[in-house]
């Protein structure tokens, strides 16, 4: 985390040269952000990462040498205080999916507004997952591997340590709702939910809203076709 006065520090790791000077040409302004690096491949991306520091890497997911997933992974590993935004050409794409997995806060499509890579990547540096709840529900059931039926709370394997009203959250959480919304499905505060949730990351050992929505379809909580995928 900054401090209230310090910049973020952010990389930028795009194989694409116009892609990079233009979210380059967007942050630098900002009196929010410090640029402090560009990669053309996801190796020099890990290395420029070790040498500078930086709060917010923002990464291609398909790159030569170390591609996206492989270097969000190793970041991960090597320097956790390191948040990844994983750019995509496309928004339902499975290796977002891979990236999310592998440790990256959140994603954007590179057809987002300057607005919404400027709200991306200080929410990323927040640690909270950079992704529209309903979207991030509809790309990864769309690409995680489920069981064939969806199991009973009681029975689904990763919530053994939860309570009863923690798997609740999770679920609705899995199915697009955000904080809000589950507070008022589940008659209790925001504040509340948020207790819970931060509850479920622990016990679950994921570190963002991307994770526990993965690992709700991996155990079976929920599967591909059993939520809204509107929005």
């Amino acid at each position: 985390m900054t401090g209230p006065s310090e910049r973020i520090r952010v990389l930028i790791a795009d194989d694409q040269p116009l892609v990079r000077r233009g979210v380059a040409l967007i942050l630098a302004p900002d009196p929010a952000f410090d640029v402090v690096a560009e990669a053309d491949d996801g190796q020099r991306a890990v290395e420029l990462a070790h040498q500078h520091q930086p709060h917010v890497v923002v990464m291609d997911i398909r790159m030569p040498v170390l591609d996206g997933v492989q270097a969000t992974e190793r970041l991960r590993r090597e320097l956790p205080a390191c948040r990844v935004l994983a750019l995509s050409t496309f928004d339902m794409d499975e290796y977002v999916v891979a990236a999310l997995r592998a440790g990256a806060c959140g994603f954007l499509p590179k057809d987002a507004s300057p607005e919404e890579l400027v709200a991306a990547v200080s929410t990323v540096h927040t640690g909270e997952a950079a992704v529209a709840p309903r979207l991030l529900t509809r790309l990864i059931s769309a690409y995680v591997t489920a069981p064939r039926r969806p199991q009973p709370p009681s029975q689904v394997p990763s919530a053994g340590e939860l309570t009863p009203r923690e798997v609740e959250v999770w679920h609705l959480l899995a199915t697009g709702l955000d904080n809000t919304e589950i507070a008022s499905a589940m008659d209790i505060s925001a504040s509340t939910v948020k207790n819970h949730i931060t509850s479920v990351f622990a016990k679950l050992g994921v570190r963002d809203r991307a994770q526990a929505v993965i690992a709700a379809y991996e155990s079976g909580l929920v599967q591909a076709g059993s939520v809204n995928s509107a929005g």
